[in-house]
C-alpha cells in the first residue's frame, strides 16, 4: 500500500500567517484608538458623545459595501480587493493622525472604514479557499485566538501611545502598508474562475444563501453579536461596578478573562470539531451563552461571576468559528466572498441592534432583564438548532472542497 504524504502543520504554512496579519488589521480600527478618546475630546474640544462618532464614521461603510466587495471579490479576485483595501485603510488611518480638526478627522475616519470594509469578509474567505475539512474549522479557529489576543492587546498599545500624545494611536494602521505587500508577494491562494454573468451570479447566490442551515447560521451569527455587544459588553460593567465596587482597572482585567478563554478555546476548535462535529459544537456554544447570561445576577462572589464571564469566552471561542467553518463550506469558491460578506454585515448588525435591544430590557426589567433577555435570545437560537439541525452530522470532516482539498495539501 502507498504511503500518503501528509501536509504540513497547519500552523507553518506561510499563508495562515498571511491571513493572520490581515485578521490584526481587521481588529485594529477600533481597539486601539478607544483608549484615546478622552484625550481627544480635550484636545479637539469636543464633548463625549461627539467623540463616539469616531466609531460610527468608521463601522457605517461597511455596512453598506461589505457585500458589493464581497461580490468583487468573487467575481475579479481576492487579492484584488483585499490588497488596495489594507492600502486605503493604511493612509487613511495614518492621515487621521496629522488632522487636527474633528470634522477633519471624521472624514479621514470615514474614508479608513472603507479601506476596513473588506478586511474582516475575506480572511475567512480565504481560509475557506485554502482549507477543507478539519484543516479549515482548525484554522479558524487558529484564526479567533489571534482576534482575540489583538483586541486584547491592542488597547493597552493604543492607552500607551496615548499618553505620548492623543493622536499616536492613529498611526498604527501603518502597519498594513507591509501587511499589503505581503498579501501580493507571499499569498498564495486559488482565485475563483467565474464565467457567469452578474445577474446568473447573484441569482445562485440568492438561492445558495436561502438554504435553511445558511439561513440558521445567520440567524447565529446575528444574535451572537447581540449578546456580545448588548447584556456582554454593555452591561456587565456596571454587574461589576454595582455589585462589587470594581474600579475601571479592575472591570478592564475582569472583562479581558474572556478574550483569554476564548483565545484557548478556538485555538483547540480542531480538536473538538473532530470529536463532537462543528454543529454540535455551535449548540454548545449557546448553552454556555445561556448558562454565563442567566447566571451573572445571580452571582454573589467576584470569583464566581468571573468564571462565567470567562464561560461565556469558551462560548465564543467554540460556536463563532464554527460558524463560519459551516458557512465556508457551504458556499462554492466563486460565491464565497459574497457569503461571508453578508455574514460580515450581520455581525455588525448584530453589533448595532445588541445595546438597544438590552437597553430597552434594562429600562423595563432593571439591570438583571438586560441579561435574562439575552439568556431567552440564546436559548430561542438554541431551539432554533436543535430542532433545524437535527440529525444533520457534521460533514466538514469528511467532504472538503475539491479546490480547499488542494489547497490544504500544500
Amino acid at each position: 500500500m502507498p504511503h500518503t504524504p501528509q501536509p504540513p502543520p497547519l500552523i507553518r504554512d506561510p499563508n495562515l500567517h498571511v491571513v493572520f496579519s490581515v485578521t490584526l488589521m481587521a481588529v485594529l480600527g477600533v481597539a486601539s484608538v478607544t483608549p484615546a478618546f478622552p484625550r481627544i475630546t480635550e484636545a479637539l474640544d469636543i464633548t463625549p458623545q461627539s467623540v463616539g462618532l469616531l466609531i460610527s464614521v468608521f463601522t457605517v461603510p461597511g455596512v453598506v459595501l461589505t457585500p458589493a466587495l464581497g461580490i468583487l471579490a468573487d467575481r475579479i479576485g481576492r487579492k484584488a480587493v483585499l490588497a488596495p483595501s489594507l492600502f486605503v485603510f493604511a493612509l487613511a488611518g495614518a492621515a487621521c493622525g496629522f488632522a487636527r480638526d474633528f470634522e477633519l478627522l471624521m472624514a479621514l475616519r470615514l474614508l479608513q472604514g472603507v479601506g476596513a470594509s473588506a478586511l474582516g469578509a475575506l480572511n475567512v474567505t480565504i481560509m475557506g479557499d485554502l482549507y477543507g475539512g478539519t484543516r479549515r474549522t482548525t484554522a479558524l479557529g487558529y484564526n479567533a485566538s489571534v482576534l482575540s489576543v489583538g483586541t486584547a492587546v491592542y488597547p493597552a498599545v493604543g492607552g500607551g501611545l496615548a499618553t505620548l500624545a492623543w493622536y499616536a494611536p492613529f498611526f498604527l494602521p501603518v502597519l498594513a502598508v507591509p501587511v499589503g505587500l505581503v498579501v501580493l508577494l507571499v499569498l498564495q491562494n486559488p482565485e475563483p474562475r467565474f464565467r457567469r454573468s452578474l445577474r446568473e451570479y447573484l441569482t445562485n447566490a440568492a438561492r445558495i444563501m436561502g438554504g435553511r442551515e445558511v439561513l440558521v447560521m445567520f440567524c447565529g451569527s446575528v444574535v451572537t453579536f447581540i449578546l456580545i455587544y448588548g447584556a456582554f459588553l454593555s452591561y456587565l460593567p456596571f454587574v461589576l461596578e454595582t455589585s462589587f465596587g470594581a474600579s475601571p482597572l479592575w472591570i478592564g482585567i475582569a472583562m479581558s478573562s474572556t478574550s483569554v478563554t476564548t483565545a484557548v478555546a478556538a485555538a483547540n476548535l480542531g480538536r473538538l470539531a473532530r470529536a463532537f462535529g462543528e454543529r454540535r459544537l455551535i449548540k454548545v456554544g449557546f448553552v454556555l451563552y445561556v448558562v454565563s447570561l442567566a447566571g451573572i445576577p445571580f452571582a454573589r462572589s467576584l470569583w464566581v461571576l468571573v468564571a462565567l464571564i470567562m464561560l461565556f469566552g469558551v462560548g465564543n471561542g467554540i460556536n463563532i468559528p464554527s460558524i463560519l467553518a459551516i458557512l465556508t463550506a457551504s458556499a462554492p469558491a466563486e460565491y464565497r466572498a459574497v457569503f461571508m460578506s453578508v455574514n460580515s454585515t450581520l455581525f455588525r448588525l448584530g453589533q448595532t441592534l445588541g445595546p438597544l435591544v438590552t437597553g430597552l430590557a434594562f429600562t423595563v426589567m432593571g439591570l438583571s432583564g438586560a441579561f435574562f433577555v439575552g439568556a431567552a435570545l440564546g436559548a430561542a437560537v438554541l431551539l432554533v438548532l436543535v430542532t433545524a439541525l437535527r440529525g444533520e452530522p457534521s460533514a466538514l470532516s469528511s467532504q472538503p472542497s475539491a479546490s480547499a482539498g488542494r489547497a490544504s495539501s500544500r
